[in-house]
């Protein structure tokens, strides 16, 4: 569940990756932090390695605004409650995109990758604590907040990759 995303990228495709990360993290400098930069380059390396890679066809700046768009959806980017906060609108606009275009190609990333909102294999790492489907495991056919369970039981669940880290051990330092 909880694995690092690799930023290696085949030969073929480090041009068209380069020139998506150049965007995506000038964007990220200037509009949102460099949680959102890492995952975008993150997320540019995965559809770089996909066989064949949709990057090879399309523009840099269509490609950046769907990665972004992307991500931005899964961590609630658009909602006025959280910050970073920036509109879809805004957002395309500032990569020279149109919005169906940048809505679009950001439909295509999501479905490709299954990602849906607070996924946390796609989530900011500061908002990890505020997930409550990172927490939520089965244990004997119940749902149950892992957090709740006896400290043997999560520390086997970190252990198989299930849960980030032991909450009462972050907490304490």
């Amino acid at each position: 569940m909880f694995k690092s995303h690799s930023e290696t990228v085949p030969a073929t495709m480090k041009p068209a990756y380069s020139a998506i990360v150049t965007l995506t993290d000038a964007f990220c400098k200037d509009y949102l932090n460099e949680e959102y930069a890492a995952l975008s380059r993150q997320l540019a390396a995965a559809l770089a390695r996909k066989r064949p890679s949709p990057l090879g066809r399309g523009k840099p700046e269509i490609w950046a605004c769907a990665i972004v768009y992307a991500l931005g959806s899964v961590n609630f980017l658009f909602d006025k409650s959280q910050q970073p906060h920036m509109r879809a609108d805004e957002l395309c606009a500032a990569f020279g995109v149109s919005q169906s275009s940048g809505a679009n190609k950001a439909k295509l990333v999501r479905d490709m990758f299954r990602m849906w909102p607070l996924d946390p294999e796609w989530m900011l790492p500061s908002r990890v604590d505020e997930n409550p489907l990172v927490w939520m495991l089965e244990v004997n056919g119940l749902i149950v907040d892992v957090r709740t369970m006896p400290r043997e039981l999560q520390e086997i669940a970190y252990r198989k990759g299930l849960i980030p880290y032991i909450q009462a051990d972050r907490q304490a330092e």
